[in-house]
């Protein structure tokens, strides 16, 4: 089997674990195709100013459909909310910790108003302003340890960045606070890997060895949430799907780019009705976007 994947630092260690865990099932080692996509291309603009649809994904999806690859690797909230009609998400691997974090000397609280925080999401900056920060908010790209140095060793004071990301690849030193997730809020499927093939693929079934039953309706119910309201990284919007127990909850929240909320919900039911408690959210959600 071949299987494409985006060349930073992270996506390498996210597809070789991916594959370490198939070469498990296989007992054949996978080989790895490097793509390199738009946003890879693209360091210099704010994601929420571009068109991002398939930003980090169109590339990887046209070696799948030309049959170059056998199966891609992506962060989930990379994906786009509508795949190609012939690809099709094959697993969800358990998913990793979706909360954001911050990455400074100084702890949040420490943080005072004119504080430089490095940020080119919509979302974090809506946090910031709904928390009275009082931040100046600079423009920052980058793979996760170019964003890590920024952050500890320019004149910036701190950034906020996915947790996941900063354990797979074993820099957690670097963390100086975890948010919880009803306070900064993560984006849909953070955390969450996403193996994708074509729906003809005769490998499906293998693949299929890799999913996690939970991380797969709990991103699913959060990217349904956006696939309702027709958005991605243009508007400032968490959504956060966990099991709790025996039951299943999925919240979201929607602000305005200055921090005010516009709607926040919590629904609960069964994990069964992962998509339709996502569905419920969104649809709630239409009249505020």
């Amino acid at each position: 089997m071949i299987v494409g994947t985006r060349g930073s630092q992270l996506a390498l260690t996210q597809t070789k674990q991916v594959c370490s865990d198939l070469s498990k099932i296989t007992k054949e080692p996978i080989d790895v195709e490097i793509i390199k996509t738009k946003g890879d291309k693209i360091t210099t603009s704010q994601l929420y100013n571009m068109d991002s649809k398939g930003l980090f994904t169109k590339e990887l999806d046209i070696a799948l459909l030309e049959e170059e690859v056998d199966f891609t690797v992506h962060s989930f909230k990379d994906l786009p909310t509508e795949l190609d009609d012939d690809l099709k998400i094959v697993a969800v691997p358990k998913r990793e910790s979706p909360h954001e974090v911050l990455i400074s000397h100084k702890r949040w609280d420490e943080l005072g108003p004119g504080s430089k925080l490095g940020t080119s999401s919509l979302r974090r900056e809506a946090f910031c302003n709904h928390y009275e920060k009082e931040f100046e908010l600079k423009p920052i790209r980058g793979n996760i340890e170019t964003r890590i140095q920024k952050a500890l060793e320019s004149d910036l004071d701190a950034t906020i960045m996915a947790e996941a990301g900063i354990k797979r690849l074993n820099l957690t030193r670097y963390i100086k606070e975890v948010f919880p997730l009803d306070y900064i809020t993560p984006p849909a499927g953070q955390g969450a890997l996403a193996v994708i093939t074509r729906k003809d693929c005769e490998f499906n079934k293998t693949l299929e060895k890799l999913n996690d039953y939970i991380s797969m309706q709990e991103v699913l119910a959060e990217k349904k949430v956006l696939e309702e309201l027709g958005v991605g990284c243009q508007w400032p919007i968490g959504a956060i799907a966990r099991m709790n127990d025996k039951e299943f909850n999925v919240y979201s929240i929607l602000l305005t780019k200055e921090g005010e909320i516009l709607k926040k919900q919590n629904e609960k039911g069964s994990i069964r009705d992962a998509l339709e408690l996502g569905r419920r959210i969104g649809e709630l959600f239409t009249d505020y976007v």
